[in-house]
């Protein structure tokens, strides 16, 4: 055990337009930003959690019902159903993704705690042990339990989820040469209330839309394809009903389509948007646009992104 563990977990997309609750990737600003929560355990004399960073103050006053605190609990009690030794800690939770942005924010928090606290008690609990840890606290926030965000957060790059228990997700090869200009409009959309606004059922010819899209894009990023992988990127499970609540996602997407991106779609349930660019360049240059027309406030902003092999990291204290 150690006397201190930092972890840091990065943003991520979830869905990646066209793989609802099934796709997600893990993403990197290119300028060196660290895009994503970092969460501190040290050992103390009773459990405590103090929370920072510029987000902070849009979380719950009370510890207790702080995703971290849930995760905490969550890890002790599976430590001792299994017969490892615990001791209690302090925490802190470094606040860098804002709520409800579809950057993956409480997956980076979840993700940030569980690798703090299983490398701060000697690793425990295998990857698909914790996997399914993280699965179930993002359940408790989103209404349902899914690893689009939590996946690529933990482990990089871009992740299929399986529907096993084990493995839980699988990687997929990236088009090395892509780019990603993502920019969050500073409104918040609650995940689960971007779940409540879709149908109950999908209609069979978009079922089998999205299967014949999904299966078609793994085997374009297999042969290296990126015409093919870029022309089924498209959503039609969510964003049809999710636009509706994302001011200016329409001419963010039609402005990006004119000026030469390969794709554009919603990160997770919004209001955060991505543009699929093939140079950095061009990424820059729609990440400026929707910098200036796509953000609503102060807390917006755009970053030119790639999509990094490497998820969650350990920090030095």
């Amino acid at each position: 055990m150690k006397n201190k563990t930092i972890a840091y977990a990065p943003a991520s997309i979830g869905n990646v337009s066209l793989g609802f609750d099934v796709l997600g990737a893990a993403l990197e600003p290119v300028d060196g930003t660290a895009l994503g929560d970092v969460v501190e355990v040290q050992q103390a004399d009773a459990f405590a959690l103090h929370v920072a960073g510029p987000f902070a103050h849009k979380l719950p006053a009370d510890e207790n019902t702080n995703i971290v605190t849930h995760c905490y609990e969550h890890f002790i009690e599976a430590c001792v159903k299994y017969g490892h030794a615990t001791h209690p800690l302090a925490m802190t939770l470094h606040k860098n993704l804002p709520i409800g942005s579809g950057l993956g924010s409480s997956a980076s928090s979840i993700v940030a705690a569980f690798h703090a606290l299983n490398a701060h008690f000697d690793s425990p609990f295998k990857q698909d042990e914790l996997l399914h840890m993280m699965g179930e606290l993002e359940g408790q926030i989103s209404g349902s339990i899914h690893y689009d965000n939590v996946a690529p957060c933990y482990l990089g790059g871009m992740t299929l989820m399986t529907g096993q228990s084990s493995p839980v997700t699988v990687a997929l090869p990236l088009m090395e040469n892509w780019y990603w200009a993502i920019c969050y409009s500073g409104i918040s959309v609650s995940t689960s209330a971007a779940r409540d606004i879709l149908p109950k059922t999908v209609d069979l010819p978009d079922a089998l839309t999205f299967g014949r899209q999904l299966g078609v894009f793994v085997h374009a990023l297999y042969a290296n394809n990126e015409q093919l992988a870029a022309s089924v990127m498209q959503d039609v499970i969510a964003e049809p009903y999710r636009k509706s609540l994302l001011p200016g996602f329409d001419e963010a997407r039609a402005y990006s389509m004119e000026h030469g991106a390969l794709a554009f779609g919603i990160s997770g349930s919004g209001p955060t948007v991505f543009a699929v660019c093939r140079d950095q360049a061009q990424a820059q240059h729609i990440a400026a646009w929707l910098d200036n027309n796509y953000k609503q406030n102060e807390d917006g902003f755009s970053h030119v992104c790639r999509i990094p092999q490497a998820g969650v990291q350990q920090q030095q204290g």
